[in-house]
């Protein structure tokens, strides 16, 4: 089995919508890690100083390639990252190996039986 990294930069507002999309659509879990800063297209404003961006997580999730491109796709339609500019980004990567998985490999193996 082969896995993908799905690595979302979201607003921390929309982190458990991010979450509960991607476990609709067969992730089987996550890493969420807080207080991430980004910088887009236009530099943060300031405002005596002080930044006025809103806070980001960065969430980590590990999912079989079959699956990724939907769980990526209801990502991007839950956090709004195409309607709203400066709202995140998420991306996947591919994933050469990986150790601790083997129950998400057992979970998996009949899902991903019927999606090819």
């Amino acid at each position: 089995m082969r896995f993908k990294l799905i690595v979302v930069f979201v607003e921390d507002g929309k982190t458990e919508a991010v979450l509960t999309a991607a476990r609709e659509k067969g992730a089987t879990g996550a890493t969420v890690i807080s207080n991430a800063r980004g910088e887009g297209l236009n530099q943060p404003k300031t405002f005596f100083g002080l930044s006025l961006e809103t806070q980001r997580d960065m969430v980590l999730l590990l999912v079989e390639e079959h699956l990724a491109r939907s769980i990526l796709e209801k990502i991007a339609e839950v956090a709004e990252f195409d309607e709203r500019p400066g709202t995140g980004i998420a991306l996947q990567l591919d994933v050469e190996d990986a150790v601790g998985v083997a129950h998400q490999v057992r979970e998996l193996a009949s899902v991903v039986e019927e999606q090819i």
